[in-house]
């Protein structure tokens, strides 16, 4: 019995080392496998991430670009707009001039006449005065 017992151990054994083995090389071909399929995809990423980065380069590069003649235009009109404000300052204060010098025609004509009225009337009263005192 105990050269059955050994023989069957020894194969058991010898089964054991065999699967043992299998399973290591099954291992180590999963472990390259994933290695294979993990380079490819980091590959992949970097490819796809790279693309993305020129094409929003791009992107901004073009926004940029529309950002400034937006902005050029802009500064167009607001000069304009600001010629147009000085023009019309301009020749409101010319109408504010002619207006005043109207006006202060108008204010001299007026004291003038008030002061020939007023030295009629002192005249008149000078007289009525000498009149009187006589």
């Amino acid at each position: 019995m105990k050269t059955k017992f050994s023989i069957i151990t020894a194969l058991l054994l010898g089964l054991a080392a065999f699967v043992y083995g299998q399973a290591a090389t099954d291992v180590k071909k999963g472990a390259e496998d994933t290695g294979k399929a993990t380079e490819k995809t980091a590959k992949t990423t970097g490819h796809v991430t790279k693309k993305a980065a020129v094409k929003t380069g791009e992107a901004s590069e073009k926004t940029g670009k529309e950002a400034g003649k937006v902005t050029e235009k802009g500064a167009k009109k607001t000069e304009a707009g600001a010629k147009e404000t000085g023009k019309a300052t301009d020749k409101a204060a010319k109408e504010t001039g002619k207006a005043t010098e109207g006006a202060a025609k108008e204010t001299g004509h007026g004291i003038k006449k008030g002061t020939k009225a007023v030295g009629h009337g002192v005249k008149k009263g000078a007289k009525k005065t000498e009149e009187v005192a006589k």
